[in-house]
């Protein structure tokens, strides 16, 4: 296993990387960050990935992990979020590992940031079954047991009165109809209970950008299972991206 990697975390509005020792979890550099080409096409995306790379000063030795915002199975993208429409049946790996002139470890966002936390964050010290759940402008997920991913889990999309649920429950939905926490919280209860009666996990955990407001809704759910805010913030896409292509 590799003692340093690099991890690169690719989303709609930025992308952005840095060295990480994967022992410990801890950036072993400044991190990089440019924002995502309008349009999100792939070679643009590519270029900007070798701008970040660049500036991290990252050599051949170190592995590099790259997240991404969609469904990967053997290297190709089967979906897109917030890019261009050009990586749905992307061989998004190869494309990456020709371009960089290096082998390339391609995985999900949310897989990525959920692995993260299992090693070095809100589930390290729990080694049961862990969902993760990223609320934006979607809802992203990730399975973890005992420390094994279970890749492209889309529980965001779980049907619930005859809807994705997603377009109800992500924090979107809650800006987008300006519901108040108490309004929001009674759809994430639907999606949360229907969660834990199909998984019974033992810990979930709530990602996205308004886990830092996690008590102002969080509280409000009523469940058996413990449900707590995840603690990488930001940098968990770069951390689980840099875990993956270590081999840990």
């Amino acid at each position: 296993m590799a003692h340093n990697a690099v991890g690169i975390d690719i989303g709609g509005t930025g992308i952005k990387g840095a060295l990480v020792d994967v022992a410990s979890g801890k950036l072993q550099s400044d991190r990089v960050k440019l924002p995502t080409p309008a349009g999100g096409e792939p070679d643009d995306i590519v270029r900007t990935v070798q701008e970040v790379l660049k500036k991290l000063k990252a050599d051949k030795k170190h592995p590099i992990g790259v997240c991404f915002p969609a469904v990967v199975v053997k290297g190709k993208t089967l979906s897109a979020a917030n890019v261009s429409k050009k990586w749905i049946g992307l061989e998004a790996e190869a494309l990456f590992e020709k371009s960089l002139d290096r082998d390339i470890t391609f995985v999900n966002d949310a897989d990525a940031a959920g692995y993260a936390e299992s090693l070095y964050g809100a589930a390290e010290k729990n080694k049961g079954l862990i969902l993760m759940t990223t609320l934006g402008t979607g809802i992203g997920s990730a399975i973890i047991y005992r420390g094994v991913l279970v890749p492209n889990a889309e529980l965001g999309h779980i049907q619930l009165e005859g809807v994705d649920w997603e377009t109800k429950a992500a924090y979107s939905a809650k800006e987008r109809e300006n519901l108040s926490w108490a309004e929001w919280a009674e759809r994430l209860q639907k999606y949360y209970s229907t969660l834990e009666a199909l998984f019974h996990p033992d810990l979930f955990i709530v990602g996205g950008g308004v886990s830092k407001e996690y008590a102002d809704f969080l509280p409000l759910l009523k469940l058996d299972t413990p449900i707590v805010p995840a603690t990488l913030r930001n940098n968990a896409g770069i951390l689980g991206a840099a875990a993956f292509a270590s081999g840990k």
